[in-house]
């Protein structure tokens, strides 16, 4: 059987890799020689061991991860499809945030940054019946959709009625595990299977309209934090996202959002030496009933 062995240099030209590329498969655990010469430390391939060392190539030339690689060569049949069909998924979503990040560069390149009316408004307290979901930033797109389902599919088994639009509920910060909520304004206190009653309470807030694909949210965000600090207020959590025009409802480009950032004025520091009676411009700003705006 030994007759029958390769050396590496002789696999690799077989295989149309490289030297370094079966040395570093077999460091990885991804493919190993038949056998190792123990006084030489020089590797041995069978013939029939190419058609791993060229699908791991292949696989390689996509750019998938070792260990997605190491499972679909290990894998029986039904499994090794189901590891290389939630990669292709995983391509799908970046290829998509890549085409979002792209249209995004294109506006601002033609563009520049787009003008949101941000207005500071009273919220009155509210009650949703929402469906929670934890997961990555990039993810948060996909979460908010299944949030969406459930929310309208318990609904519709409880026969309850709700008063659209929906809402989400974000944090201030997208970490590594953000939690979402999507839910519906409901009348009175009902209370419904699977869904989480949440009480927002009231107050203070700035908002602006969004319009265009949800991929481009992060402009209007952009505006409405800006307009936050540069009035010496404090943003507070959950930031509320009220979608007025839905998918389904119209084209992507069409699609409208309000955004809601309830908000604190921030206390001005205690003054070093004691002085008159006096009204600085931030109280002024700040203390005025009613709705303010800026561009």
């Amino acid at each position: 059987m030994r007759n029958h062995h390769l050396t590496i240099g002789r696999f690799a030209r077989l295989c149309r890799l490289s030297v370094k590329q079966l040395r570093h498969y077999d460091e990885t655990g991804l493919l190993a020689p038949v056998r190792v010469d123990a006084a030489t430390g020089y590797r041995y391939y069978a013939p029939e061991q190419a058609r791993a060392a060229l699908t791991i190539a292949l696989l390689r030339e996509m750019d998938l991860p070792l260990a997605v690689i190491a499972e679909a060569l290990s894998a029986d049949a039904g499994a090794r499809g189901r590891a290389l069909r939630a990669e292709r998924d995983r391509l799908a979503e970046r290829i998509d945030r890549d085409r979002a990040r792209w249209e995004l560069l294109g506006r601002l390149a033609d563009d520049g940054l787009p003008g949101y009316e941000v207005r500071l408004v009273r919220e009155p307290p509210r009650r949703l019946l929402v469906a929670r979901a934890v997961g990555a930033p990039a993810e948060v797109g996909t979460l908010a959709g299944a949030c969406v389902g459930r929310v309208l599919t318990a609904l519709g088994a409880a026969g309850v009625r709700w008063e659209p639009p929906l809402w989400g509920l974000y944090p201030l910060d997208l970490t590594e595990r953000t939690r979402i909520a999507v839910g519906a304004l409901t009348a009175g206190s009902v209370d419904v299977a699977g869904l989480e009653a949440v009480a927002l309470p009231g107050g203070p807030a700035a908002q602006t309209v969004h319009i265009g694909p949800y991929a481009h949210l992060s402009l209007a965000y952009h505006a409405l934090f800006a307009a936050v600090h540069e009035r010496g207020l404090r943003p507070r959590p959950p930031v509320r996202e009220v979608y007025l025009v839905g998918p389904g409802e119209a084209p992507r480009e069409e699609l409208m959002t309000r955004l809601i950032v309830p908000v604190d004025p921030i206390e001005p520091a205690e003054p070093a030496a004691r002085q008159g009676p006096h009204t600085s411009d931030q109280q002024a700003r700040h203390g005025t009933n009613g709705e303010e705006r800026t561009t």
